[in-house]
């Protein structure tokens, strides 16, 4: 499943389209979801109207890329649902990968691994690997190999359909709305309720299911890398709120002590040694952490004064994809967006 929502990104949909149609494992088929834009919804449907594994739909929820997800969700037939991002491209096994760990009946969800493409060519000097995920890639801490998380990333993530049966689809009001705050936290609060929910689910990351995304020169610089830290602060005020600090932070916890703490000794070695960016690379992990703290700290607040709701859609469809989410019961929760 690929969700779009902007003709900015027109020829990155059709690559990504085009790299899901060239996997050495076919996909039963490819839902193309579209964010509330006409314009594009009416571009994409003819630009695929005479394929056969291409389906073009509208988002059937609010506004946002959990709702987006969701209409894919409930719209799909087969028993695994993939996702990649809109301005992805994955590479020719992808989906082979993650049908191989859906061997065993235990596995819910198989993640992989995201490369950064930096519109400038090249990283910048300053940027921590350990922070790949201010771009939606995946960054250093994440152990190699086919291992198991607390969650998967979602713009490279697989889940069995019965995964959402259990618990729900994607909690609307957490995560990414077309608002300029870029939130996030969406695939972690819905892995940590389907660990509630099957407590036997095994999630997984097999970093061989490589997917490349596009880094914009706008993401590249500072101005960026603050925002998204401290957006990430309040996605995990959001998903504490929903599931608890205890799992809602466990993974972040064991980040903080002992990934950052590192990356930071590294870049001061680095710059000791006279070799370009260390200090940079230090100072920027040590200014992501203190906005994200703040984010959070802020979330927080604002969530024990009484935030904004966010809810948790039905996506269930015994029948094969036919309900819209947008229609079914939903379970609010208290939360906050920003």
């Amino acid at each position: 499943m690929i969700c779009a929502y902007t003709e900015d990104r027109w020829k990155d949909v059709l690559a990504a389209v085009a790299s899901v149609r060239a996997q050495s494992r076919p996909a039963l088929e490819t839902l193309l979801v579209v964010d509330h834009n006409e314009v594009l919804l009416d571009r994409l449907s003819k630009e695929y109207r005479d394929t056969g594994d291409v389906r073009v739909l509208a988002n059937a929820g609010p506004r946002g890329l959990s709702a987006g997800r969701n209409t894919g969700i409930a719209a799909s037939r087969g028993g695994i649902v993939a996702f990649l991002d809109d301005d992805a491209v994955a590479e020719r096994d992808w989906l082979g990968h993650f049908a191989e760990a859906y061997a065993d009946p235990r596995v819910m969800a198989v993640g992989g691994r995201t490369e950064p493409l930096w519109a400038s060519g090249r990283r910048p000097g300053w940027f921590p690997e350990e922070f790949d995920w201010v771009v939606g890639c995946t960054y250093r801490g994440l152990p190699p190999g086919r291992v198991r998380v607390r969650n998967v990333l979602g713009g490279n993530a697989s889940f069995r359909r019965t995964a959402f049966d259990a618990a729900g689809g994607f909690a609307t009001g957490i995560g990414r709305d077309g608002n300029k705050r870029p939130l996030g936290g969406e695939e972690t609060e819905l892995c940590i309720r389907l660990s509630h929910a099957r407590p036997d689910a095994v999630l997984l990351i097999d970093d061989r299911a490589v997917i490349h995304h596009r880094v914009p020169k706008a993401r590249e610089h500072f101005r960026y890398f603050r925002t998204r830290t401290y957006a990430e602060g309040l996605s995990k005020a959001l998903v504490a709120r929903s599931v608890g600090a205890g799992k809602g932070l466990e993974s972040e916890r064991r980040y903080t002590t002992r990934v950052l703490p590192a990356g930071v000794v590294r870049g001061l070695r680095d710059a000791l040694l006279a070799r370009p960016g260390g200090a940079g690379r230090a100072g920027a992990i040590v200014a992501g952490v203190l906005t994200a703290a703040g984010g959070y700290v802020v979330g927080s607040v604002r969530a024990r004064r009484g935030g904004v709701t966010f809810r948790v859609i039905d996506v269930s469809d015994a029948g094969g994809g036919g309900h819209r989410p947008g229609d079914l019961p939903a379970r609010e929760r208290g939360g906050v967006r920003d």
